[in-house]
């Protein structure tokens, strides 16, 4: 099963989670990051909370877009996700979702400095 963890405090992850909930089946696990403890080894509270992060079945880290489009496979709806992923589409689009992520941690966070460093 993947684990989707997501920022518990974040309106807009909150309203995308909410959908995921109402369509996902049962491979994938909603986890809000705000909930579990730190473990050695794995990403930090704070990267997870910088980007989106998903941990495979195969225990296979994913951030980012390439979290997002594999927690949507689990729907019936990744097929619109996957050309985000295709060459040429795949730089444009990780550059437009990490713009997006920073300017979400600056405004929800107020530290734009932390985010710089994840």
């Amino acid at each position: 099963m993947d684990t989707l963890y997501y920022d518990g405090s974040c309106p807009i992850c909150v309203r995308e989670i909410s959908l995921l909930r109402r369509l996902a089946r049962d491979s994938l696990h909603l986890q809000d990051l705000n909930t579990v403890a730190e473990h050695s080894g794995e990403p930090t509270r704070l990267l997870m909370r910088t980007t989106l992060h998903l941990k495979t079945a195969d225990s296979h880290w994913l951030t980012g877009l390439d979290a997002n489009v594999r927690a949507w496979t689990h729907t019936g709806w990744g097929w619109l996700w996957q050309p985000l992923r295709w060459p040429g589409i795949r730089a444009l689009a990780d550059r437009a979702y990490a713009a997006w992520a920073k300017r979400r941690y600056q405004r929800l966070y107020g530290c734009l400095e932390c985010a710089e460093e994840s």
